[in-house]
């Protein structure tokens, strides 16, 4: 049985048959992975809510722990994966680069659809972390014992991740303190939402717990099969598979947030999308990050790409984020979405082009 899986689903079979697939049907693959990967992500999230629920957690608890640990997760298994696998640059690209979507892209387009409300105590606390965790992460990656990080790289040490996973406790029991001081009731909104999503609350506890295994194994599935899948999608393409990550994996592990941001826009609550969009970058950094960094003795590689190109974009656009936030009043300007989608769109331009092989990345 264990020769049947390993000559199936080993790294080097699964890399062969993703290589032996014409590119139109591979990028096809990726996105059917994406889309199955999402679906178990939220399947995972409705039955874990309601086994949180049963065991009788608050669901102020459930809300600022398990629902924004489990829309992180499909960041998370695919980096985690990618790094003991030995991808650390997908594993870092995909964290990176969902920042990059996350405040670009989706906020980008619930702002333009709906200018949305600030609400200006979660702007003003979480959204500083946000960019604090943003700068934190460039900083443990900064190469401080000498060399040229445009040129050399640099590296997320498995110590840096210990932190990151450390500070990933305080920041949820902040949450948890939060939620309980101001925004109970929209936490209470949005587990009705996704408990009318996942189906029967009173459905048997044998069935919840299977079914939620069922997500985790469809999570853990999907994203074992979507690594050699970039792997084979970078070489086609000729750019590092950090670029894939960070731009086609990154949309697609983000597409429930923009479903998510662009519903709650379309229903006059755009101020949920800032507080998801917030919470899962900062989850990216401490969570997907930390831990990708934390399981692997060598830590993340980061390249010179990162340096050159990811970095500075997702400072970039957090950069555009705050200075939105300060220059708007109670409801972000539409002008701001704008240049967030302008600064999302030029990052990913500028991925591909600095990465191609005609400007000279080995």
């Amino acid at each position: 049985m264990l020769d049947f899986f390993h000559n199936v689903l080993g790294d080097e079979a699964l890399h062969q048959f993703f290589a032996g697939r014409a590119t139109p049907l591979l990028f096809l693959l990726i996105a059917l992975l994406l889309v199955l990967l999402g679906k178990a992500a939220d399947k995972l999230v409705g039955e874990a809510v309601i086994l949180s629920e049963r065991s009788g957690l608050p669901k102020v608890v459930i809300g600022a722990t398990i629902v924004s640990l489990g829309t992180t997760s499909p960041e998370a298994a695919v980096s985690v994966l990618a790094a003991l696998q030995g991808d650390p640059g997908l594993a870092l690209g995909n964290a990176v680069g969902s920042i990059i979507c996350d405040t670009g892209l989706i906020l980008g387009v619930a702002c333009l659809i709906a200018p949305p409300m600030l609400p200006r105590r979660l702007v003003n606390r979480q959204g500083w972390l946000q960019f604090l965790a943003g700068t934190l992460l460039v900083a443990f990656c900064w190469p401080w014992h000498g060399g040229n990080p445009l040129v050399d790289g640099g590296r997320l040490p498995q110590f840096g991740g210990f932190i990151l996973v450390a500070l990933l406790v305080g920041y949820l029991w902040l949450s948890v303190r939060w939620a309980r001081q101001g925004n109970a009731a929209e936490i209470m909104a949005e587990l009705e939402e996704i408990e009318k999503e996942a189906g029967d609350e009173a459905q048997p506890l044998p069935l919840v717990i299977g079914k939620l295994f069922v997500s985790i194994a469809a999570v853990v599935l999907a994203s074992h099969l979507l690594i050699p899948a970039i792997s084979v999608a970078a070489e086609r393409l000729g750019v590092p598979k950090a670029i894939v990550a960070a731009t086609l994996v990154a949309f697609g592990t983000s597409l429930p947030e923009l479903v998510t941001a662009v519903t709650a826009s379309l229903k006059g609550h755009g101020d949920l999308a800032i507080g998801n969009v917030i919470g899962a970058d900062i989850l990216n950094v401490l969570f997907v990050a930390g831990l990708s960094a934390a399981v692997t003795p060598e830590g993340l590689v980061a390249g010179p790409d990162f340096f050159r190109v990811l970095f500075p974009a997702m400072m970039l656009v957090l950069v555009v984020f705050r200075v939105s936030v300060a220059m708007s009043g109670d409801r972000m300007r539409r002008p701001f979405g704008v240049l967030l989608l302008a600064a999302y769109a030029g990052a990913m331009i500028a991925s591909y082009v600095a990465m191609s092989p005609a400007a000279g990345t080995p």
